[in-house]
């Protein structure tokens, strides 16, 4: 046997990767990654190659080839790895365990219960040392040499290791760990950086190394520089103030995104609300810097659709691991860092130091607010730089963001002067008892062959106006838009929406949609009906008509009309709540200019105060101090369950055996994101539902249920949901 070239890191059906080219692609990324940290290079080498070493046991080789260990207890084959210790330098020890020893698991209460401290608990697995030894080592002098031979061909100097050394340097990796269980706590930078370079180089394989120079990249942000045109107002002013953050309350159209590009120092990370806000951002800045494309990178569940018509399968795999130079994503993706949950210390290594762009900050509530003032905590110990934009923020929770920042001596704080402010006067706000009177403007709407946007707060809603619509216009362009979709018909959607509903040229057309075109969709129509919504959320909305600014529509302060429908008297207004909605509809004019001078004062009228919810408990970090023990990390979260972060999700009964034999990106395309209630609703209520146990675990449902044009149709029973 050549233990170079026959024994497996991944199994022949998963690549079938080398352990020892496995070993050397993990060693060129954590190089780059300690290069870029100022971490010690040399160690994260002599990490990489020592973190899956312990595959070449035999029971690890034999799982590759299908045959499953008789042994009661697992093997863990970073515990095994463990044993190879002694081919290093003593003083190197310490790094090298924190590298290796939870690259996999959390060391206590893993979700499996496999980490080591579980295993040598008595309640989950055994309480004696020498009975894990006797597991791993089994037969040692028969395998041991394959694993130093890999050592020495990656620059290992070793002489054979004996079974009381390995004994020794199992007995030295847990005495270390089980100090890290006493405070005070902190997280391992090593283990951070060991985890982003495994999951880069399992992706990448054979590519790592010519791929590796991608990494880590600052960007080159000129193309923002020298754009200066009044009619974008921000465009105007310097950013070249030396205060590290950022905090800039501009309208819609005003340059929001150039500015706050033009701030940034080093490394982006550019978080929106929405996946269709976030498509929007990251085609933008691919379209803007070409020649960086392959250091750009967008995150949220349906990356690879995003990128899947101009990116490499390489570069699909990319886009949730480390080092990118851009990176379009929402909050939630940040949100392991304060929750720590798996791979939060991956998330803060990459995140420490660089700028990040909270975007459209104005569009959380309650929990999700709270989180991300929590996330902004946590940024400013990593010594990021953090700018905040927004087009309607209430005055309460600007105070507590610069509250946050340092306030004016470390914060430039940006806004436009009145005289600035009416020249994005564009809207006549007209209120309406009813969605009947209010879509009447749509037929005198199609007649002048402009182009109309229909914005319901709920897909339910949403999809009977279609219906309604395409009924009454047959030959009219008509979609619908929202997050019920597979995600490759939503992904379609999308792209419809943009390159041809909303071209100038296209003529009349009518869009229905949900909240996702609220936030940084870059498309401009000229009739709204839309149903009432919370104040911030209707500014949001409006600012997709009338959006094209021309110096000549300014000059002739050119006006578009927006329908407003009351909020209903009795029964729900969700996903809102009520006494929101009812102030923000009283403080809309009617028939009558909406001044962009006077938002603020609408807004602080509607949010006189701001209520976080109280989320500490939840929470990894309680001012300063750390809460987690080193090297362990939360299962899973309750934060993220009240968040919904890991939605629920179903897929067509078509669709079952694609998606069984599909691959990791197949499967994210037949999927139609739902609650996680609405998931719960259909496995409990008897109905003949069935769940899938592999990818995202979706629900089965009836094909009947479903259509490319208007997607997932629950029952009545299922609406409220």
């Amino acid at each position: 046997m050549n233990p170079l070239t026959d024994l497996y890191a991944k199994s022949p059906d998963n690549g079938g990767t080398s352990l020892y080219d496995h070993l050397q692609h993990v060693a060129d990324v954590a190089e780059a990654f300690a290069r870029h940290r100022g971490m010690d290079m040399r160690i994260a080498r002599l990490g990489a190659y020592l973190h899956d070493i312990g595959k070449v046991h035999p029971d690890f080789q034999a799982l590759l080839r299908g045959v499953r260990p008789t042994h009661p207890l697992p093997l863990r084959h970073e515990l095994v790895s463990l044993l190879f210790l002694p081919a290093f330098a003593r003083e190197d020890w310490v790094a090298l365990v924190e590298m290796v020893v939870a690259h996999h698991r959390s060391l206590r209460e893993d979700s499996k219960k496999q980490g080591l401290l579980d295993i040598l608990n008595p309640k989950y697995g055994i309480a004696d040392t020498e009975e894990l030894f006797e597991r791993y080592a089994t037969k040692w002098e028969e395998w041991s040499p394959l694993a130093l031979a890999i050592l020495r061909a990656c620059g290992i100097e070793t002489q054979m290791i004996s079974a009381d050394e390995a004994l020794e340097a199992l007995e030295f990796s847990i005495n270390h760990c089980r100090t890290k269980m006493q405070p005070p706590y902190d997280w391992s930078r090593w283990k951070g950086l060991l985890v982003g370079a495994d999951h880069i180089a399992s992706a990448l394989g054979s590519t790592t190394p010519e791929r590796v120079r991608t990494f880590f990249q600052t960007p080159d942000l000129s193309w923002f520089q020298g754009r200066s045109k009044p009619l974008y107002s921000l465009s105007m002013l310097p950013t070249n103030d030396l205060r590290p953050h950022t905090l800039v309350i501009a309208p819609t159209g005003a340059g929001k995104t150039d500015y706050l590009m033009r701030r940034a120092r080093g490394r982006v990370f550019y978080t929106l609300p929405f996946q269709a806000s976030i498509n929007a951002m990251y085609r933008r800045f691919c379209e803007a810097l070409p020649e960086q494309h392959e250091t750009i990178r967008v995150l949220h569940a349906a990356s690879s659709l995003a990128v899947q018509s101009n990116k490499s399968f390489e570069e699909k795999l990319l886009q949730d691991k480390v080092g990118a130079a851009i990176k379009v994503l929402t909050p939630h993706q940040l949100a392991a860092l304060i929750c720590g949950t798996r791979g939060f210390e991956t998330v803060a290594l990459d995140v420490q130091g660089c700028d990040v762009i909270l975007d459209e900050i104005h569009s959380y509530s309650g929990v999700t607010q709270a989180m991300v003032l929590e996330i902004i905590k946590v940024l400013l110990r990593l010594g990021c730089r953090v700018h905040v934009g927004s087009a309607t923020m209430p005055s309460a929770l600007t105070n507590a963001v610069l509250a946050l920042l340092g306030e004016a001596t470390t914060t430039l704080v940006t806004r436009l002067p009145n005289e600035e402010l009416a020249k994005f006067d564009r809207h006549i706000i007209h209120k309406h008892a009813s969605y009947e009177s209010a879509s009447e403007a749509i037929a005198p709407a199609i007649g002048h062959g402009e182009k109309v946007l229909v914005v319901c707060n709920r897909v339910d809603t949403a999809q009977e106006r279609f219906d309604a619509l395409r009924l009454e216009f047959p030959n009219v362009p008509i979609m619908l838009l929202h997050s019920r979709f597979r995600r490759q018909d939503r992904w379609k959607a999308e792209q419809e929406l943009t390159n041809n509903f909303n071209a100038p040229a296209s003529g009349a057309c009518i869009v229905v949609a949900t909240q996702v075109v609220e936030v940084s969709l870059d498309i401009s129509f000229d009739v709204m009906i839309t149903d009432a919504a919370p104040i911030d959320a209707l500014i949001q909305r409006f600012g997709r008509i009338n959006r094209r600014r021309t110096e000549e529509t300014v000059a002739a302060k050119l006006l578009k009309h927006v329908h407003v429908i009351a909020p209903p008297k009795t029964g729900s207004v969700l996903p809102y709540n009520r006494e929101t909605i009812e102030r923000s509809f009283e403080q809309l004019p009617d028939g009558d200019v909406l001044h962009e001078c006077d938002l603020q004062a609408k807004i602080d009228a509607v949010y006189p105060t701001i209520e976080p919810l109280p989320i500490d408990v939840h929470l990894a970090w309680q001012g300063e101090q750390f809460l987690l023990s080193e090297l362990c990390h939360h299962p899973k979260s309750v934060l993220m369950e009240m968040l919904e972060i890991d939605s629920a999700s179903c897929i067509l009964l078509a669709d079952k055996e694609e998606y069984l034999h599909g691959n990791s990106e197949t499967r994210t395309m037949l999927e139609i994101p739902i609650s996680q209630a609405a998931a719960r609703y259909r496995l409990t209520a008897g109905m003949r539902t069935e769940q899938l146990q592999v990818g995202s675990r979706p629900i089965v449902v009836l094909d009947e249920l479903y259509s490319p044009e208007t997607g997932l149709q629950f029952t009545e029973t299922d609406n409220f949901l």
